[in-house]
């Protein structure tokens, strides 16, 4: 079984969709996840119709994804009068032939390992055991050092190993020792989720304020029947002096809202009260919007890594947790061209380290919201007309531009073939 086993470190979303993709192609599996028990932590994120045609073909169904989130109808950039400076659709109304979602993180992790214990099994998944590096052999194979709860330790072998531990990575740590800290650019966000009324749409993702200060919102559940309530998910932001680094104890931890509300109280429109909001929240979490600079590649012989591990960047573009789910993808089917071996994981390396690396760096300059930096620098803003500012032609342009970097422009989307065909499997599976 070690033979062609993939040793996957970490349990997050990145890792959970590679060990549901490797099962799809026929390549042996073992996740190893350093939490005792897996929750659902977090607040929303948004799936990108690039990882929704994923989960499609890794056979979830808009059932699944319905339980855990709603199709996000509209992405909106609204000005500091409340002024709508950019809106376009999203998903299914935009042209694409799969949706956006916009889903609770946790809920969504839930169900991704739902789906592996079901079609892997219970013992696909190991908790408790944080994978601490790792050892190659002469032979080609290498070995996982995994440290457990109880304070023991192992090593498990296997042909690959894929590093998915996420942004504070042992495993890249290991294959990169010289790489710097990770980078705080000096914004700070809060987030919670709130029972409210969704506004504009229905299912509209709105960007309100400047790129120094700003709050994001938009539903992640359906709305109740009798109430017409759903979970709306928040995420206020202010930019501060980061010259001292972060000092705070932890990079997410839970916070009381009167530490940070002042910086909103009077962010009230007709159409929106954010301090009211906030206030509704039950439980809101700070942490500092940070990323990693950045490396040369992705591979050291048999190890790869993924996801957060490989390319943690801000989440101003809302395509952090897609593209974990998109890398899982490339990997298998670089797996069912060249089996299980460190060919595989040089042809993936070439296909997503260089391109990625770039949207990181776009991401950290403000991402699609770096509208909202020329709206700021031209006006304040605060405007009448939009269009006077800037003209609807530079708005579309810039917007186009962000979505063909991030892997989802939508004519080049939907013309593309299947990541992995169905049915295909590796070499190994088929006994080549």
């Amino acid at each position: 079984m070690t033979n062609n086993r993939v040793i996957i470190a970490g349990g997050g979303i990145g890792g959970l969709a590679t060990a549901l993709t490797l099962h799809q192609i026929g390549v042996p599996c073992i996740v190893f996840e350093a939490v005792r028990e897996l929750r659902p932590l977090g607040v929303g994120i948004n799936l990108q119709p690039n990882a929704v045609r994923e989960l499609y073909d890794l056979g979830f169904t808009q059932e699944d994804l319905d339980r855990v989130g709603l199709p996000a109808r509209e992405w909106a950039l609204v000005g500091l009068n409340g002024n709508d400076i950019y809106s376009e659709p999203r998903g299914l109304l935009a042209g694409y032939n799969w949706p956006q979602y916009a889903v609770h993180r946790g809920q969504f992790h839930m169900l991704l390992n739902e789906k592996v214990v079901e079609r892997i099994g219970p013992e696909a998944v190991t908790l408790g055991s944080r994978v601490t590096g790792y050892r190659k052999s002469p032979d080609g194979s290498v070995s996982a050092l995994i440290e457990h709860a109880d304070g023991s330790t192992s090593e498990a072998r296997g042909a690959l190993l894929i590093g998915a531990d996420g942004i504070h990575s042992e495993v890249r740590a290991q294959m990169h020792p010289a790489q710097p800290p990770i980078h705080w650019g000096g914004a700070v966000m809060w987030r919670g989720t709130t029972w409210a009324k969704p506004i504009r749409t229905g299912a509209s993702f709105v960007g309100l304020g400047t790129h120094r200060q700003r709050i994001v919102f938009y539903p992640i559940s359906h709305p109740e029947p009798h109430t017409g309530l759903a979970i709306i998910n928040w995420i206020a932001e202010v930019t501060m002096d980061n010259t001292e680094g972060w000092k705070q104890r932890g990079w997410f931890r839970p916070v009381s809202i009167d530490d940070f509300i002042h910086h909103f109280e009077n962010w009230i429109w007709d159409w929106f009260d954010v301090p009211s909001l906030i206030r509704q929240a039950d439980t809101v979490f700070e942490n500092p919007m940070i990323d990693r600079d950045p490396v040369p590649n992705w591979r050291d012989g048999p190890v790869a890594l993924l996801g957060d591990a490989a390319h943690a960047m801000y989440p101003t573009g809302s395509n952090g947790g897609s593209q974990a789910i998109v890398d899982a993808r490339v990997l298998g089917a670089a797996m069912v061209e060249h089996g299980v071996t460190q060919e595989a994981l040089a042809a993936y390396d070439d296909k997503l380290c260089g391109p990625i690396s770039q949207l990181i760096l776009r991401n950290r300059g403000a991402g699609p919201f770096g509208l909202l930096n020329m709206v700021d620098e031209r006006c304040g803003g605060t405007f009448d007309n939009i269009d006077d500012v800037i003209a609807p032609e530079e708005r579309a342009e810039f917007m186009a531009g962000y979505r063909a970097a991030a892997g989802f422009a939508v004519e080049k989307l939907n013309k593309a073939p299947q990541t992995i065909p169905n049915g295909a499997r590796t070499r190994t599976a088929l006994g080549i």
